[in-house]
C-alpha cells in the first residue's frame, strides 16, 4: 500500500534478525564485563592486596566509565550516525580487556577497567538506537528487550569461563578471566564491519538517496519514491539539541528513564556482582559451590527475561515494569527481615528476585529508544545510561562496605527500599507504549507535558488503554 511505513510496517525478517544479534554484542559484553570481577574479586583482593574499599573501587570502575561514556557515546552519534561508531567502540574493549592480563596493582586494574568501561558505554546509546530505528513496530519491545538477556547471557558466560579457570587451577586466573572479554568483542567487531546506516537517521539530516541505498543493502530492495516520502515525513528534519532532553516536553521523559533504570540497576547490579559474596555470607563458603550457585541464579535471571520478551508487547510496557519491581522489593525485604534463614530458602528467595528484577529489566532498553525522537534518540539513551551507572557504581563500591560494616540484614533492606523507590516511579509516570510506531510514540502517542501533575495524569490514562 502506498502509505505503508518502509520500517514500522516491514515483516520482521533476517535483516532484523542480524542487527538484533549485532546490536546485543554491547549488552552480552557489558554483562560479561560486570560478572567477570565479581566472578575474580576474591582472587583480585588477596593478589592485589586490596581491602574493602579499594576492591568496591575496582568493581565500580567500570560502571563510572559507562557514564561518561553513555554521555560521549549517546551525543556523537546523533551527530554523526549510528554506523561510524558501531565498529570504534569495540576496538577499545578489546584493547582494555587484553591489558587486564598484563595488571600488577590496584591503580592499573581500575584504569584499565575504567577504559573498558568508557567502550561499553559508548556502544550502549549507539546500537540500542541502530536497532530501534531498524525494527517494525510490532516486534520493537520484544527486540529491544532481548539486548537485555544478552546482558544476562554475558554474565553467564563470565562466569562459566571463571568456573573453567578455577577448575583449571591456572595461576592467576582471574587476570585470564577478565583479560577472556576481549574473545566475543572481537568476534562482534568484526560481524558489525558494513553494517548500513540507519535511514531514520539519514533521513533527518535530509539525507534522502542514502536512505534509499541503506534499506536497499539491508532487505534487498530499493523502497518507491512513496515509501520514501512516508519515511520523511515520520522524521522531519529538526535541530533539536542535547539540553532538549531537559526542558520540555522531554524533560519528565527524561527523568522517568532515569530513575526507573536507576533503581533497577542499582540494588541489581550490586547482588549480581557479587553474588559469591553474598552467598558466602549466607554460608555457602566454599568458593566454587558459591561461583555454582552465583552461576544458577544469574541463569535464573536470564530465564526470567525470556518470558517478559513474549509479555512486554502483549500485555504493555506498564504493567510488566510495575510487577517487576513489586516482586523486586518483597524478596529484598524477607531476605532483609530474616538474613539468618537456611540454605534452601534463601536461594529461593534470590531466584525470585533474579527473575522479578529480569522481567522488569527489558524495558530498560525499550522505553528510552521509544520515547525520544531520532534527532535525540540516542543522546537520550546515552543519558539514561549515565544516570543508571550513577545507581550501579554506587551499589558495587558500597555493598562491599555495607556487609561488613551494616551486615547481610540492612543490605538487602536498604536495597529493598531503592527498588521500592523505583516502583512509586513507575505506579505515577511509567507510560503505555507498545505497538505505536516509532516517531508516533516519541512525539505525540504518550504525550509529555511540563507540568507533573498533567504527566501523572497522562500516565495513568495511557495506562487503561492496556
Amino acid at each position: 500500500m502506498s502509505d505503508a511505513h518502509i520500517i514500522d510496517d516491514r515483516p520482521f525478517g533476517g535483516f532484523h534478525r542480524k542487527v538484533t544479534f549485532l546490536s546485543a554484542g554491547g549488552p552480552f559484553l557489558d554483562g560479561y564485563i560486570v560478572a567477570s570481577i565479581g566472578a575474580a574479586i576474591a582472587d583480585v583482593a588477596s593478589d592485589l592486596k586490596l581491602g574493602d574499599a579499594a576492591l568496591g573501587l575496582v568493581a565500580a570502575t567500570a560502571m563510572v566509565g559507562i557514564f561518561f561514556g553513555g554521555l560521549i557515546g549517546g551525543r556523537i552519534s546523533d551527530a554523526i550516525g549510528r554506523q561510524s561508531l558501531y565498529t570504534l567502540d569495540l576496538i577499545a574493549m578489546v584493547v582494555a580487556s587484553v591489558l587486564c592480563a598484563f595488571v600488577q596493582e590496584g591503580w592499573q586494574l581500575i584504569l584499565v577497567r575504567l577504559l573498558a568501561g568508557v567502550a561499553v558505554g559508548v556502544d550502549y546509546p549507539i546500537a540500542t538506537s541502530m536497532l530501534a530505528e531498524w525494527l517494525p513496530a510490532r516486534r520493537r519491545g520484544r527486540m529491544m528487550g532481548i539486548l537485555v538477556t544478552a546482558f544476562g547471557a554475558g554474565m553467564i558466560a563470565a562466569y562459566v569461563v571463571a568456573l573453567s579457570v578455577s577448575a583449571a587451577g591456572v595461576p592467576g586466573g582471574w587476570r585470564w578471566v577478565l583479560a577472556s572479554a576481549a574473545v566475543p568483542a572481537l568476534i562482534i567487531l568484526l560481524a558489525r564491519m558494513g553494517t548500513p546506516e540507519s535511514p531514520r537517521w539519514l533521513v533527518a539530516r535530509n539525507r534522502v538517496e542514502e536512505a534509499r541505498e541503506s534499506i536497499r543493502r539491508a532487505f534487498g530492495e530499493s523502497p518507491t519514491d512513496s515509501e520514501l516520502r512516508t519515511l520523511e515525513n515520520s522524521e522531519p528534519a529538526t535541530r533539536t539539541r542535547l539540553m532538549g532532553l531537559f526542558r520540555p516536553p522531554y524533560l519528565g521523559r527524561t527523568a522517568f528513564v532515569g530513575a526507573f533504570w536507576l533503581c533497577q540497576v542499582a540494588p541489581t547490579f550490586a547482588i549480581e556482582a557479587f553474588y559469591p559474596v553474598i552467598l558466602g555470607g549466607y554460608g555457602f563458603t566454599n568458593g566454587t559451590t558459591a561461583l555454582l550457585w552465583a552461576l544458577v541464579l544469574i541463569s535464573i535471571g536470564v530465564g526470567g527475561a525470556v518470558p517478559a520478551l513474549f509479555w512486554v508487547d502483549r500485555y504493555g510496557r506498564r504493567p510488566l515494569v510495575i510487577w517487576s519491581f513489586a516482586g523486586t522489593v518483597l524478596t529484598l525485604v524477607v531476605l532483609g527481615i530474616f538474613p539468618g534463614m537456611p540454605a534452601a530458602p534463601v536461594l529461593m528467595l534470590l531466584a525470585a528476585n533474579a527473575f522479578a528484577a529480569a522481567c522488569g529489566s527489558i524495558l530498560q532498553m525499550v522505553y528510552p529508544a521509544e520515547l525520544f525522537p531520532t534527532a535525540i534518540r540516542a543522546s537520550a539513551m546515552g543519558v539514561a545510561t549515565a544516570i543508571s551507572r550513577v545507581g550501579s557504581a554506587l551499589g558495587t563500591f558500597l555493598i562491599p562496605l555495607s556487609l561488613s560494616g551494616l551486615g547481610m540484614g540492612p543490605t538487602m533492606l536498604i536495597s529493598g527500599a531503592v527498588a521500592l523507590i523505583g516502583l512509586l516511579v513507575c505506579i505515577v509516570w511509567a507510560p503505555e507504549t507498545r505497538e505505536r510506531p516509532l516517531h508516533e510514540v516519541a512525539t505525540a502517542a504518550t504525550k509529555v507535558v511540563a507540568s507533573q501533575e498533567e504527566l501523572i495524569d497522562d500516565s495513568f490514562n495511557t495506562a487503561s488503554d492496556v
